[in-house]
């Protein structure tokens, strides 16, 4: 998703920075996602992906944050969280945190990832405005 937006000349202005938090570990490291909250609900999973986007937006310069948590594939799915399984969040200063769940089933691992690009960057764009 930065790759997204920074391919746009000028985004400096508009992106402050952006968090990989690829592991457990980095999401309670970089994030402070509580590890019994990812114990408990998953690391895919809406408490995880709120958290996320609150504490991106805390530990930035930001106006807005999103998060994004899933399961690409080809394995880690589950029958409860199949593969395509994907939550995102979008935290404002002085707004509320809004959350999506997406099923990319039938998907291939780049197709899953891609969907949920633009799916990040529709919802920035939906709190943008």
């Amino acid at each position: 998703m930065a790759a997204a937006i920074t391919a746009i000349p000028g985004s400096s202005d508009v992106f402050d920075r952006g968090f990989v938090t690829y592991s457990n570990r980095a999401k309670e490291e970089m994030l402070g996602v509580p590890g019994d909250l990812i114990a408990d609900l998953g690391a895919v999973s809406e408490g995880v992906a709120r958290m996320m986007a609150e504490a991106a937006l805390e530990a930035s310069n930001a106006h807005i944050a999103v998060s994004v948590t899933g399961i690409a594939g080809p394995g880690g799915g589950t029958p409860m969280k199949p593969v395509g399984t994907v939550h995102f969040a979008t935290a404002r200063a002085n707004g509320a945190i809004e959350h999506r769940m997406e099923n990319f089933d039938d998907m291939t691992r780049d197709e899953v990832r891609m969907a949920s690009v633009r799916v990040a960057l529709e919802m920035l764009r939906e709190r943008v405005n």
